[in-house]
Parts: C-alpha cells; structure tokens; sequence
C-alpha cells in the first residue's frame, strides 16, 4: 500500500481561552506552498481557531508570506490593508512600519535600528506605545516598576473605500523572548493585573464578545450599523485614547472634516456591527472602536460620543484577563489570525536599547464582511 500523504496537523493552545499550534508536514516547511488539502485545514483552523501559531518560520521570505496571506482571500485587491492612510503625515500609523522593498504589502515593524534589513538602508523602527496616544498615560513610576497598557483594539483595516483584510500574518524575526523580559498589564477601571512577555500581541475573541451579550444587546448588535470617519486614523490624531485602548476620549479635538484629505461618502465605510464567520457560522462582535464615527441603531443614528460610549459598553466585558490570549512572542513565530474575528492589540514598551523586528502582512479584501441574521 502506498504511503499515507504527510498532512497539516492542528493543536489547540494549552490553557488558553482559544488559538492553535500547527505542526506542518515534513515535505511542505513553507506554508505558503502547502497542498490544496492541506491548506484547507490551515483556513479552516484559522477560522475555528481565530488565531494560529506557527513556529520555527524565521527565515520566510517576504513574498512567501504576502502569497500565504493572500491565499486566505481569493477576492484582494493587492493593495496592503492599510493603503495610504499607513503613510500619510497627520495619521496615527504613519510611524509604525516600513514596506519591504520587494513586497511592499509586507510591513517590517519592531524597534530600533535595522540597517540593512530586506534591503532598506536606512531603517530605525519604533514600537508604538500607549504614552503618545491614551489620554492619561501610566507614570514613570509605574512604568519603571514594569507595568504597562493595552496599546489600541483594533482590527487591521483602511476603514476607508477598502474592504478590511480576511487575514493577518505575523512573523517574528528578532524578539526579546518571554523567558527574558515581561511586564504587567493594569486594568485602570478593575485594578487587575496580566502578566505578560515584553511587548506580547493581545488577541480577543469576538465570537466570545458575542456571546458575553445579553439577549436585548445581541438583538441590539444584529441589527446596528458601524460608520467609520473618513480617513479615520487621520480624524483620530489630535484625539487620546481610553487607558483601556478601545475606544477614543470624546473631547471635540478630533480633525474637522473639512481639513480631511479629500474625500467621498461613497467612499466612508457603513460595516455590520456583527459579523458571520463563513466556516462556523458563528458570530463575531466586531469594531474598532478608535475610529467609529456613528452607529446606525434600531434608535436611529448614535453620534460620535454616543457611539464610542455604546461601542465601549459592548466591547469592555470581553477583554479581562482569563478572556484574552496574549502571544508572548519567540523568534520564528509565524502568528496568522482571523481579522475578522478577532481584535488585538500591541502592549507594552523597549528601553533606548531595545531591539524588536517583524515582519506583518495584511491584504485589503475585494468585499466587505457581512451579518447573516
């Protein structure tokens, strides 16, 4: 009898509310190559599990990682998920990455200098932090004895003409490693605690945010619109963050929008509040509460403080700490994740000498996510 094929094999994360671990066959180490059976357990893992590691990936080359990432969605575009709002000068983004020259839609983020790195001479790298965008940041006491936030829930996308991506990919390339560093999440509203490696990736279910709802708020949800602002990470730059990162500090000093770039309301992104996983057919909360401009509610229509108000509401009970998964990264990681399924979230912060190189892909989707009732 010939042998069996070699195949994918999946391995939900030990304690752990969700995520994977994927052991690949011997005869296909570079995932974007994978088999067409193989690759279907790969989506569908992606999809059950809404997060999915994959270690020992250091040396992946860039345009392996962009064909992976767009293997997930037949239907993108080609342009990467945050298109040029990622670079324009006033956008919250502009310094949080840095295309690689031969897949542009591939980001090198980290920290520090890099010179050299996939070709671009010059490169120094930050990692964003929650002192230069929550309204009232954690002091220099505070930070010196290890404690750090929750940088911005969000989901990767422009929130503006673009589809948001079905896919993101992570690749880890020089981390500093959980057994070397860690710091501590506060929760400033509950005083608890999450320990954490240095800089770990946070991850929340929004199919358990879902399921968190009460009956009335689940009605509420499945029947509720999300507006996002035109050019949304510009609206948001003068404004300051929540210290849980989820949504926006309502203060007025938001970008007026006749100081927007151009813009068309044809172009403004109206995104079901719930959206319907095509796999398990379970629903996911999900928004991004930085940049919502209005819900459209069984109401009427939330203006912005309301909004950010009834999106915070929603969306707090979801990220305690038994409820997230933190990536506590190592070198080779390859993290994949449902984007329209999950939020996460960047934490913590690197010293003047600390070192951190990634590499992200995200790829705008051709159709928007959808809410089958």
């Amino acid at each position: 009898m010939p042998s069996a094929q070699p195949t994918l094999s999946v391995t939900p994360l030990p304690d752990a509310p969700f995520g994977a671990v994927i052991t690949l066959p011997a005869d296909e180490q570079d995932p974007a190559f994978l088999s067409e059976a193989n690759f279907k357990k790969l989506y569908d893992a992606v999809h059950e599990h809404l997060v999915v590691v994959i270690p020992g990936q250091k040396d992946i080359a860039p345009q392996s990682q962009y064909l992976l990432t767009k293997r997930f969605d037949p239907t993108c575009e080609g342009a990467y998920g945050h298109s040029k709002e990622f670079r324009h000068e006033k956008s919250v983004l502009r310094r949080d990455g840095h295309s690689t020259p031969a897949q542009p839609q591939v980001q090198i983020l980290g920290q520090g200098r890099h010179d050299g790195h996939a070709g671009v001479a010059d490169l120094e790298l930050r990692h964003p932090t929650h002192m230069s965008f929550h309204h009232a940041p954690l002091s220099d006491e505070d930070m010196a004895k290890g404690y750090t936030r929750f940088y911005r829930w969000h989901i990767d996308s422009a929130l503006y003409e673009l589809a948001p991506p079905v896919a993101t990919t992570l690749l880890g390339i020089e981390c500093p490693g959980a057994a070397t560093s860690s710091q501590t999440i506060r929760y400033e509203d509950t005083g608890e605690e999450l320990s954490t490696a240095q800089a770990a990736t946070a991850f929340a279910s929004g199919a358990a945010g879902f399921e968190r709802l009460s009956p009335e708020e689940k009605e509420f949800a499945l029947n509720t619109t999300v507006v996002y602002a035109p050019h949304p990470y510009i609206f948001i730059s003068p404004a300051k963050a929540t210290s849980d990162g989820l949504t926006m500090v309502s203060e007025g000093k938001e970008l007026p929008l006749d100081e927007l770039p151009e813009w068309e309301d044809s172009k403004v992104k109206r995104l079901p509040l719930v959206w319907t996983n095509p796999v398990t057919g379970k629903h996911h909360l999900q928004a991004h509460g930085c940049c919502v401009w209005k819900l459209e509610t069984p109401e009427g229509t939330y203006e912005l403080e309301k909004a950010r108000e009834t999106l915070h509401k929603l969306m707090r009970p979801n990220i305690g700490p038994s409820s997230i998964y933190c990536h506590n990264w190592e070198e080779g990681d390859l993290v994949i994740f449902y984007n329209r399924g999950v939020w996460h979230s960047v934490t913590g912060q690197f010293g003047p000498d600390g070192s951190r190189l990634m590499h992200q892909c995200n790829i705008a989707s051709g159709r928007d996510p959808v809410c089958v009732k």
